[in-house]
């Protein structure tokens, strides 16, 4: 099907949102390339649409399958995150992926909640073993019902309710932990980076 000017002009109108939508948050030379990857679909699609079809029902019918421009620029932009997440595996671009696919869904969230407690809990393991030998009279493990008592905490107290047991090994433990941890979620969190841009392609290529 050969587009009207009325069609081109809601082609062009559609374009110039997705291409200010992609703008927010990715650089300019992806910008152009995604632009004219999406411009391609749709030039595509359209001209497989017999002539003397009603050009617009069939235009809104394949924008609509496209989706909105905001909404397809968001999925550009994860996608690219995603990518450079799984392929560097850098700590910056992983924690910006995870937090993009955590908007994706409900189970995206709960996926990257989990991965989060992970982070979460290395980094607190640790600051316990960095903050030891500085404040060694805050930090240790703590009786939750009195000295003596069980079960124990390990932690910090400011100002200190007496005086922690554990003495410098402390420290150990909790360098020990925090990095392993630390590592252990990371390499999860790849895992699960790489197993949702697999699905996403398998998805587009059911689609």
């Amino acid at each position: 099907m050969i587009l009207t000017e009325t069609g081109e002009s809601r082609i062009r109108g559609y374009l110039y949102v997705l291409e200010r939508s992609l703008a927010l948050a990715l650089p300019s030379p992806v910008v152009e390339d995604a632009r004219r990857e999406i411009e391609s679909h749709l030039r595509e699609r359209i001209a497989a649409v017999p002539a003397g079809a009603d050009e617009r029902g069939v235009l809104e019918q394949i924008l609509a399958e496209v989706g909105p421009p905001l909404r397809v620029a968001q999925a550009y932009s994860t996608e690219r995150v995603v990518d450079e997440a799984v392929v560097t595996g850098r700590v910056i671009p992983v924690l910006r992926a995870i937090w993009q696919v955590a908007l994706t869904s409900v189970a995206g969230f709960l996926a990257v909640l989990g991965l989060m407690t992970g982070y979460l809990a290395g980094a607190a393991f640790l600051a316990i073993g960095i903050m030891k030998p500085i404040f060694p009279d805050n930090v240790g493990f703590w009786s939750v019902n009195g000295p003596g008592s069980f079960p124990t905490s390990l932690g910090m107290k400011f100002p200190a309710d007496g005086v922690p047991a554990g003495g410098n090994w402390v420290i150990l433990i909790g360098l020990v932990c925090g990095l392993g941890i630390l590592v252990l979620t990371h390499r999860g969190a790849r895992r699960y980076l790489g197993w949702w841009r697999r699905r996403r392609a398998s998805w587009r290529t059911s689609a």
